[in-house]
Formats: C-alpha cells, structure tokens, sequence
C-alpha cells in the first residue's frame, strides 16, 4: 500500500508561515492525485488544496486562495503546502491523502496519512 507521513506542523503566530511535507513510500507518487485537508476542533474535515499527478493543476478552498501553495516533487516522492500569512482559523490537524483514479479529491481518496498539528496563535 502507498504510505503516507505528514510533517512540518507546529506553533506559529498569526501572520507567520509554515510549510507542510507529505512524505510518501511503497508506489511512485506520480501515480496518485494528492490532496490536503484539515479538521478543526469541533469542526467537519474540509478539503485544501488538491494537485494533479503532474502538478500542472491545482485547486485551492476559498479560505485558503492567495496564501496556500501546493506544489510536488515527484521525484522524491513528496507534496508541499506552503502557507503563508496564517490565521488563527487555519488551527487544525493537516491531512494528506492520495487517490490513483482520479483528477479531483474529495472525502474518498484511497489513501491517508496521520495528520499534523498546525496551531495558529499568540
């Protein structure tokens, strides 16, 4: 099975950065569409961000356009979110999963990590 492992979360101040890696292992990651998600506390998972296998194309939540980047590097087996100017309502738990059979992503991708903790405050 294709594994997934979520890094890079932590403690930041609102207005900072931080850039999440989704480190993948057992296929070649170019055969799967990636997508971030998060869950709040309290709150449902909501989609991120989603790219294509190759990464000429992306999709952004409305919450997210302008300060979210995702990005792939398929050769060494890893997806990127960068995000920039945070706030205290990005606070969730980072997910990312991975489908093969598809060009979008939604709550039935094949594929999830374990998440990691982004906490957005002062």
């Amino acid at each position: 099975q294709l594994q997934l492992v979520e890094s890079g979360g932590g403690l930041v101040q609102p207005g900072g950065s931080l850039r999440l890696s989704c480190a993948t292992s057992g296929f070649p990651l170019a055969s799967y569409t990636i997508g971030w998600f998060r869950q709040a506390p309290g709150k449902e998972r909501e989609g991120v961000s989603c790219i294509s296998k190759s990464g000429g194309l992306t999709t952004y939540a409305d919450s997210v356009k302008g300060r979210f980047t995702i990005s792939r590097d398929n050769a060494k087996n890893t997806v990127y979110l960068q995000m920039n100017s945070l706030k205290p309502e990005d606070t969730a738990v980072y997910y990312c999963a991975a489908a093969p059979f598809t060009y979008v992503c939604s709550e039935k991708m094949t594929f999830w990590g374990k998440g990691t903790l982004v906490t957005v405050s002062s």
